[in-house]
């Protein structure tokens, strides 16, 4: 991918968007806008068009809950979404994944991983492991009325295509799934593709979010007779 990478930093915490803007802009990342709070947010990235937002979580006015399902409903060139947060179990940040952030990152998160977060998912990739996915799914999935969780018809995918995104929910790379399946990595990803593209999932993230709210993997990470 080419091009300068732009990103929007909202936080309404003026110390974060400050320290955020010059690790980034160190690096070489443009940050193309800030905002306090939501509503805010959902203006800069009309206004601005960036490739990555840095969502704070909890914000007054608009929370960065449904400024990121604004964002992320209907629009052409929608940019990806990280959510910033001070817990890294909190069912707010379990419900922006629902929505379609692809991860979340801690705020006291280290300039390097900051810059190579922001990039990873600039270039397609889910940010977080599937198996803290899973931890945040485990605790939080059907539960409250604001999860805006997920609902797809797996009957689309083959039977093999059911195997691999339930191994994928427990936590596995596309390594470990290769090895398990017996396949090459470039089969898995081929695999993982077209699950993404049958359930129209932006990415790994949401697969997870998916195979628990279908039951097709159950809570305990265990897979079902579905």
């Amino acid at each position: 991918m080419t091009g300068s990478l732009r990103v929007v930093v909202a936080d309404d915490q003026v110390l974060v968007r400050t320290g955020f803007r010059m690790i980034l802009t160190a690096d070489g990342i443009d940050v193309v806008g800030e905002a306090t709070n939501g509503a805010e947010a959902v203006d800069a990235v009309r206004r601005t068009r960036p490739d990555v937002v840095l969502m704070d979580i909890r914000m007054p006015e608009l929370d960065g809950l449904e400024a990121t399902r604004r964002i992320l409903t209907g629009a052409d060139g929608e940019p990806r979404v990280i959510i910033l947060t001070t817990f890294d179990l909190d069912h707010y940040v379990y419900a922006a994944l629902s929505a379609g952030a692809s991860g979340f990152l801690l705020k006291d998160v280290t300039p390097e991983h900051l810059v190579a977060s922001v990039r990873m998912v600039r270039s397609g990739d889910a940010l977080l492991a599937p198996a803290i996915t899973r931890r945040l799914v485990e605790r939080f999935a059907h539960r409250g009325a604001d999860t805006a969780a997920l609902h797809r018809d797996l009957a689309a995918l083959t039977p093999r295509e059911l195997e691999v995104l339930r191994l994928l929910a427990q936590g596995l790379s596309n390594a470990e799934l290769a090895g398990r399946l017996h396949l090459s990595e470039a089969t898995v990803k081929t695999h993982v593709a077209r699950i993404l593209a049958k359930l129209q999932l932006r990415d790994r993230v949401q697969a997870v979010v998916v195979a628990y709210e279908t039951g097709l993997v159950s809570p305990s990470g265990s897979p079902t007779d579905l």
